[in-house]
């Protein structure tokens, strides 16, 4: 456009001043806001979707505190490249100074060697880590690396956000400040964005650029829908149909669909996808969408992730292949997944209720002496090794949190509760 850089990088913006979304951490009186207003940054990993603020979030952290930043890409450097950063970092520290900061984006694609050569300069302050990642650091960073980093999750942007942003470049943008902009409808182009700042963005510079002539641009769905399909490789700049193919993989599996999911399985392995970032999926789908209809689902995927490390690709995808077929032929069921949901639900809605009398333990004879564990009755003396007798706390005695659902092992389940609770 013109000659100038992509919407995108144009908009970055480097003051939390027009930095957008993620007010839990940046907000006033929010964790890292408090760490940037203090001047004070400790080392840190953001774990978020693509194009939430990673990136743009260490490069203002860094300008604000007036650091040097060194950005190093997972993808693209080595222990080498670590190694000439860190030293440069050693040169530029001067005596009680604070430390420069080197940026890691894409952290999780570090190797275990790689991750092992910035313990000792994070350990000594010679840099402060900011890691940027989309996957769970809790898998894919080392855990002496963890333990020195602080982990902080950025959501996907909210709609009002996006709208935000889009009445910002109307006003800053050096080329769109030039053109009125129709939003006539939004449903599609903040579907499409799916809280990614950086593919809103992109559509937004699309449409732009189909009415290059014109100083109207009129965002409708269907002029998002067309422009979209029309121009598939513009929208998915950086890769981020990976994130479209993973959600499709796993509504094919929860779907019941093999053939759709072994085609996704198949677009994963053709991209390059890391199989073990496939496996995870898989080993999270059979446990929310097939659960007690078929316990034997986690098991595979659980075995099926340990599978592909010992052998690695290509043969990896043929055990793939088998998970993710059981996993989309099984009968399916969230019970489990509900349950959880339902009782976190309770939790946060009447807070820390005290635990039944007759369920605490009691080690010394004070606690026996007030009652705890008093009236208890041990399911194993009893018939059948159970007893009907109050394991909820009295508030919420009555809630039933688990469901049995409508599959052949489920509805033995309910059966055999129902016949013991007294609820035939």
């Amino acid at each position: 456009m013109n000659g100038y850089p992509p919407l995108a990088e144009r908009m970055r913006p480097k003051t939390l001043q027009y930095y957008i979304g993620q007010k839990h951490l940046v907000g006033e009186g929010a964790v890292l806001r408090k760490m940037i207003d203090s001047r004070t940054i400790s080392s840190i990993i953001l774990w978020g979707p693509p194009g939430v603020g990673k990136t743009t979030l260490a490069r203002i952290i860094a300008n604000q505190l007036q650091r040097p930043i060194y950005v190093l890409s997972a993808v693209s450097s080595g222990v080498k490249d670590v190694r000439e950063a860190i030293e440069k970092a050693r040169k530029t520290k001067f005596f009680n100074s604070p430390s420069p900061i080197l940026f890691i984006d894409e952290i999780h694609r570090f190797s275990k060697s790689q991750q092992d050569s910035l313990l000792s300069a994070v350990e000594e302050g010679v840099v402060t880590l900011i890691g940027a990642t989309t996957e769970n650091p809790s898998f894919e960073v080392i855990s002496p690396l963890l333990s020195r980093c602080q982990v902080y999750v950025l959501k996907p942007l909210e709609k009002d956000d996006l709208l935000e942003l889009l009445e910002i470049i109307q006003k800053a943008d050096v080329v769109l400040k030039e053109k009125e902009i129709k939003l006539v409808e939004d449903e599609a182009l903040l579907q499409y964005a799916g809280g990614d700042a950086r593919k809103f963005l992109n559509i937004i510079e699309l449409l732009v650029n189909a009415e290059a002539g014109s100083d109207t641009i009129e965002i409708s769905n269907e002029s998002v829908t067309s422009n979209l399909q029309q121009n598939p490789a513009q929208y998915d700049k950086n890769g981020e149909m990976h994130y479209d193919i993973i959600s499709a993989f796993i509504k094919s599996i929860r779907g019941s669909d093999p053939d759709a999911a072994v085609y996704w399985l198949a677009r994963m392995v053709e991209g390059g996808e890391d199989p073990k970032f496939i496996a995870r999926r898989l080993i999270i789908s059979a446990s929310e969408d097939i659960g007690l209809a078929n316990p034997n689902a986690l098991l595979l995927a659980t075995n099926c992730f340990e599978a592909i490390n010992m052998v690695g690709w290509p043969e990896a995808r043929i055990i793939l292949s088998q998970t993710t077929i059981y996993l989309a032929t099984s009968p399916k069921s969230n019970s489990a997944y509900m349950a959880i949901k339902s009782a976190q639900e309770l939790v946060q809605k009447t807070g820390n209720l005290p635990v039944p009398l007759h369920l605490r333990n009691a080690p010394t004879k004070l606690m026996k002496n007030m009652g705890y564990g008093k009236s208890y009755k041990y399911a194993h003396s009893f018939p059948g090794n159970f007893i009907q007798q109050d394991y909820l706390p009295e508030e919420v005695k009555e809630k039933e949190l688990y469901s049995p659902q409508q599959n052949p092992l489920e509805a033995k389940v309910k059966e055999r509760l129902d016949r013991m609770w007294g609820k035939e």
